[in-house]
């Protein structure tokens, strides 16, 4: 069985082996029945059971629906709130004084000297400090009237160019409010698409922080020419005396200043309707150079009404991290769910996240042990690092109490496989483990990119809670399907959520169609109020990828590959472009080599690359340098971590391991890489070479390893 396959391996001794064996049985057996009773379980393994999602008619293509809206798509989060300015006055009025937005205030900031010479910024960061849902509101208020007062007109377009924080929140909801058009675009994205993004919108004014109008803004300003306002949120920088004529640049408190003092009494306010155009937003696509997604009103409050409804028992109880991209859809349509919901939302960064991060203090306390969350969501790179780490301190313990893991982690993988609970294991074994994320995690959600089953069964075991794993594109305003609580099963999506619908459509060069037995196959459509109005100023592409059916119904081609099983959920099976052909006619799906080889110990990330010249496969490869080195130690090698991954000996030894975990996977022999190209730098998004959300982008790739490819593929393998 699957579960079989990601156990861990031991070395007990077998006779004692049986014995452990004999007393957890017996365990078993004396707690079964109280545990069975008093646990409420019996419920949760008949609705993993269920079925999630039905066709809404037997014709081959027929669109699935969740079960709970099957004869009607839920776009509305509470009545009479069709706009994202009228939730959040709904959620003001009944959570007023609860608090919503935290802040953690920086205490002391230390430069630190590495053994290499490189300075490390550290910080010893204090307490939560909270903004409640009325200071909100009255923050929003007040800086949407301030851009008025500066000449922001409805429905033009404003930019936000920011990281992650309550400042961020505030600018959107001031901005929901008045019925200006907020144009988001990442904090990493390269000058050329920043450029790109605020030229094509013709903004006048752009929200940011000092550190990337110091560190971004400042080499570009002068190529947008249409900018008149830089709005800092976090007070004015030293020194911008540098900046083109007829820019100026206010704090984000002036310009709130100017808004309270702003006689508003007169003027009716243009409040938005539900199909005016809340975001633009910019997409750090795989491909090319990014394309603004226009999102309405009524697509993101479709998108959330759907999403809160998987998240059982959702409410002031709740406490969020947020620390992803702002700018991505999963970060902002989660943290739209929890403040009309009543949780509190705690601002966070990758470097501050855990105790562990690079940029707090050895000692000091990261922001998870701090807030200790309930929510949080995830790109599967953070798990997959997560993951990686945990296994690594396991190798390096006692091998008592490395044992003493795998025979615990080998039970409760049994356990859950059976939609049973552990609550001994969870309270002795991992308990540790689930500290490295405050301790209190209810809920996982993961989006932007596929979990692979290994991963998402170890974040299920030690953090003792569900991954809610999701699919949704920025087109389709971040939503589409999330898997239920109770569904422990490994590798799918779930069913499609409350708000939209999903058919599969023939993709006959693939050879996938929606007749395929057991399982209907094809490329993923998905429809309801959620897909949204399309690219800005990109009619081609949208005709493209968007089209409307007799009934009116409009549908998002999304270029993923999916099956239907018969309890209605949905598995991602391959993408569009992944596809390539190779010179004797194979097909192979790189997504699927990189994903039976991506969760070795020894590789960070991989990119496989195939040309439909060559008869083969080769790929590139980011080593981790803990386990390259131990590699090379055993087999004799000595160098530098450049001449290690410089050398051709190293790459066949890596060739070797790849080769046996591919075999394991049951890849076939043209889909396994021939030739590799090992990479001493990581990938991060500042290089340009995977997204925000840690995706592969394939053509930047491409272009960086050309020579490499040229190396690989010039001569012929014998």
């Amino acid at each position: 069985s699957q579960a079989a396959k990601m156990k861990l391996k031991h070395n007990i001794n077998p006779v004692l082996l049986q014995f452990i064996n004999f007393i957890v049985l017996v365990y078993s057996l004396v707690t079964y029945i109280p545990w069975y009773i008093l646990s409420g379980s019996k419920q949760a393994i008949a609705k993993a059971k269920q079925v999630k999602a039905r066709p809404v008619n037997n014709k081959p293509g027929g669109a699935y629906r969740s079960v709970n809206s099957l004869h009607c798509l839920a776009s509305v989060l509470y009545p009479g709130c069709d706009t994202l300015d009228k939730v959040f006055k709904y959620a003001k009025t009944k959570y007023k004084d609860k608090k919503l937005l935290g802040t953690r205030e920086i205490l002391k900031e230390e430069d630190e000297i590495q053994p290499s010479g490189k300075v490390f910024k550290k910080v010893i960061l204090g307490k939560y400090t909270w903004l409640s849902y009325e200071d909100v509101y009255i923050k929003a208020v007040n800086f949407g009237n301030g851009l008025a007062v500066l000449g922001q007109q409805p429905k033009t377009n404003i930019a936000i160019f920011c990281e992650t924080r309550a400042e961020w929140m505030i600018a959107a909801q001031a901005c929901f409010m008045c019925n200006y058009q907020l144009v988001t675009l990442y904090a990493t994205l390269g000058g050329p698409a920043i450029v790109h993004g605020l030229n094509e919108t013709e903004v006048t004014t752009i929200i940011t922080s000092k550190e990337l109008m110091q560190t971004k803004l400042k080499e570009i300003v002068s190529q947008v020419p249409l900018l008149q306002h830089i709005i800092t949120v976090d007070g004015k920088p030293t020194t911008w005396s540098e900046f083109p004529k007829g820019v100026i640049v206010h704090t984000m408190a002036s310009v709130q200043a100017m808004g309270a003092k702003a006689d508003t009494g007169n003027k009716q306010p243009c409040r938005p309707v539900p199909s005016d155009i809340a975001v633009i937003m910019y997409t750090s696509g795989s491909t090319g150079i990014p394309k603004g997604v226009m999102i309405s009103h009524c697509n993101i409050i479709a998108g959330i009404t759907g999403m809160a409804e998987r998240i059982p028992n959702l409410g002031e109880k709740d406490i969020y991290i947020g620390y992803l991209p702002l700018a991505h859809v999963l970060e902002l349509s989660a943290e739209l769910v929890c403040l009309s919901h009543g949780c509190r939302i705690g601002y966070s960064s990758p470097q501050t996240l855990a105790d562990q991060s690079s940029k707090i203090k050895k000692g000091s306390k990261g922001d998870v042990t701090t807030l200790k969350p309930t929510l949080m969501a995830a790109v599967p790179e953070i798990m997959d690092r997560i993951y990686k780490n945990v296994m690594n301190k396991v190798n390096e313990m006692t091998s008592f109490q490395r044992n003493l893991f795998i025979l615990a982690y080998n039970y409760k993988m049994e356990q859950i496989s059976k939609g049973y609970t552990t609550p001994l294991c969870d309270s002795l074994i991992f308990r540790k483990v689930r500290m490295l994320l405050g301790g209190k995690i209810r809920i996982l959600l993961c989006g932007g990119a596929p979990l692979s089953a290994a991963t998402q069964r170890f974040m299920n075991i030690c953090f003792c809670c569900p991954v809610g794993q999701g699919y949704g594109l920025t087109e389709s305003a971040g939503a589409g399907t999330i898997t239920e609580v109770w569904d422990y099963t490994t590798g799918r999506v779930g069913a499609p959520l409350v708000c939209c619908e999903i058919k599969l459509m023939n993709w006959e060069e693939g050879g996938y169609y929606n007749t395929d037995k057991p399982y209907p196959r094809g490329e993923i459509l998905i429809g309801g109020q959620n897909v949204t109005v399309g690219y800005y100023k990109n009619e081609a592409r949208t005709r493209k990828d968007f089209t409307v059916d007799e009934n009116g119904q409009r549908w998002l081609h999304t270029g993923d590959i999916g099956e239907f099983h018969h309890d209605g959920c949905l598995k991602i099976i391959d993408r569009k472009k992944d596809l390539v052909k190779l010179q004797a006619g194979e097909y192979v799906s790189l997504g699927k080599v990189e994903a039976a080889l991506k969760n070795l110990p020894l590789v960070d990330n991989i990119c496989a690359y195939a040309s439909s010249f060559h008869s083969y496969v080769i790929g590139f490869v980011v080593p981790n340098q803990k386990e390259l080195a131990e590699l090379a130690r055993k087999k004799g090698f000595k160098g530098s971590w450049e001449e290690i991954c410089n050398s051709p000996e190293m790459e066949k030894e890596v060739l070797k391991v790849l080769a046996e975990a591919a075999m394991a996977a049951n890849l076939e022999k043209f889909e396994i890489p021939v030739k590799i190209r090992l990479s001493p730098d990581p990938w991060t998004p500042e290089t340009g070479l995977v997204t925000d959300a840690f995706k592969l982008k394939r053509k930047e790739l491409t272009a960086f390893y050309q020579t490499d490819i040229d190396r690989m593929y010039g001569k012929n393998v014998k």
